[in-house]
């Protein structure tokens, strides 16, 4: 029950990831500008200034919910997403970046339920009279609506949560988000917090101050390093051999689901993760530091391209203290650490993928060479949350390998709602796994707890590799 809700969770925060990421370069864009042009910024320029207004209330939101109705009911939810989205902008006093995550997916859904009653009875020849008119009619009633119902509500909700934490900000509490951002993001729950949560509050707050400290509450990057240089220092086995990779993928990649498997190889690190994150924070608050917009993927040189004029020392501060804290408290967690959880978490992942092996092995003996044939991989498909960070490095890895071993197969990352039905096989963290089984059925679903060198991909590759006569 606990992991089929936390797989509902991460869907959820798949699908803000799916609407948010793909508008990223629009942000950094209006970030970029922001930076730059305001009177405050780095090449303050009157004309250009006026960009960021109609950027931030009108553009954003629009992309949101274009991206958010395309998820529900493709181009026809995207253009029904922006209509009613555009009845919340016009007579706000906020930027409607919340609303926009709620009106276009809502829009969609309206549209496509009214189409699923109506197809059944256009008259041959009518379809697109119909379909325009339709859209156009519920449109206007879905726009209204959100003009002087849903936009009022969504103000009066920002403004609670606005509320809530700009007093942590003002009492100095703020780092004590970490004790929900931390774990929370360990569980692949990191999307749900920062597309959902921060970003959003980050961009608003962005737009009356230039600057804002909510884009640095779940995404500094020196917390995850700090875990890793430990690991890589003291570590020992898998675990240390695998933390030099994964700190450059981390830390100037921007892929920080990275460094989940090793806090959930050893639990109690995430004590170092909590600890290095709210002192990050603390100091970022010292410095009075903000980003212009969502570092994303939160790597240290978004961080850096993000980063207003008078706020480096501040940044890179942040990013230091988070790195050291969770360095030490690793450090000294791994040095009185008696039993290697790691070693023995590696150890018992390969027996399983072995006996899995031995077993396809078998079967394929005893039933003869057409069995063989049969299972056959050809489409491998990787998946995680986006689609874009952790799957992507999984992909190109396999690729590699695959390829060094004389084999040209379709190896391809994706997101997990997007996985086509075409892949013979799919690999994933195992943290997700409940996620792909409500996605996908009838497919071999493959449990990783490392991107960069697990036991089951191992596996896998022999497999494979017997399979084309390779081995």
């Amino acid at each position: 029950m606990k992991s089929n809700f936390r797989a509902k969770v991460q869907a959820f925060g798949g699908f803000l990831t799916a609407m948010v990421i793909p508008n990223m370069g629009a942000f950094i864009a209006w970030g970029f500008i922001t930076a730059l042009f305001i009177p405050t910024g780095w090449m303050p320029n009157e004309k250009f200034a006026t960009l960021v207004g109609p950027m931030v209330t009108m553009l954003l939101p629009l992309l949101l919910a274009y991206a958010g109705g395309k998820l529900i009911y493709d181009v026809r939810g995207g253009i029904a997403g922006t209509i009613g989205t555009i009845g919340l902008i016009v007579g706000a006093e906020i930027p409607m970046f919340l609303g926009a995550m709620i009106m276009g997916p809502l829009s969609a859904w309206v549209v496509k339920r009214v189409d699923g009653v109506l197809e059944k009875h256009i008259p041959t020849g009518f379809e697109m009279l119909i379909n325009n008119f339709s859209l156009g009619i519920l449109g206007f009633v879905l726009c209204l609506l959100s003009n002087t119902i849903i936009g009022p509500a969504v103000q009066e909700a920002n403004a609670l949560i606005s509320a809530a934490i700009q007093a942590l900000v003002s009492t100095g509490i703020l780092p004590l988000l970490s004790l929900v951002n931390e774990p929370a993001k360990v569980l692949f729950l990191n999307n749900v917090i920062d597309q959902g949560v921060y970003y959003p509050l980050g961009m608003q707050h962005a737009a009356e101050s230039g600057k804002s400290i909510y884009f640095m509450l779940a995404s500094n990057p020196g917390a995850g390093l700090g875990l890793l240089l430990a690991y890589a220092v003291f570590g020992k086995g898998a675990s240390k051999s695998t933390a030099p990779g994964a700190i450059i993928i981390h830390f100037l990649g921007g892929i920080h689901e990275m460094y989940f498997p090793y806090v959930l190889m050893k639990p109690i690190t995430i004590l170092a993760m909590i600890g290095g994150a709210a002192c990050g924070i603390m100091t970022f608050q010292f410095f009075d530091a903000g980003l212009v917009a969502g570092p994303s993927p939160g790597s240290i040189f978004a961080y850096l391209a993000l980063t207003p004029k008078g706020n480096f020392i501040g940044v890179i501060a942040g990013v230091t203290v988070a790195t050291l804290v969770s360095f030490l408290i690793t450090s000294v967690i791994l040095k009185l650490s008696n039993k290697e959880d790691e070693d023995v978490l590696s150890t018992s992942a390969a027996q399983s993928a072995q006996m899995k092996a031995e077993g396809l092995d078998f079967l394929q003996k005893t039933m003869g060479s057409a069995t063989a044939k049969d299972t056959r991989y050809s489409f491998i498909a990787f998946a995680c949350d986006a689609g874009m960070g952790s799957s992507a490095m999984g992909a190109s890895t396999m690729r590699r390998a695959l390829s060094k071993a004389g084999l040209d197969l379709h190896v391809e990352h994706f997101a997990i709602e997007k996985i086509p039905p075409e892949a013979d096989v799919i690999v994933v963290h195992e943290k997700l796994a409940d996620r792909v089984g409500m996605a996908v059925q009838g497919k071999r679903i493959i449990t990783i707890q490392n991107y960069l060198d697990d036991p089951a991909i191992r596996a896998l590759q022999e497999e494979i590799a017997k399979q084309y006569g390779k081995a």
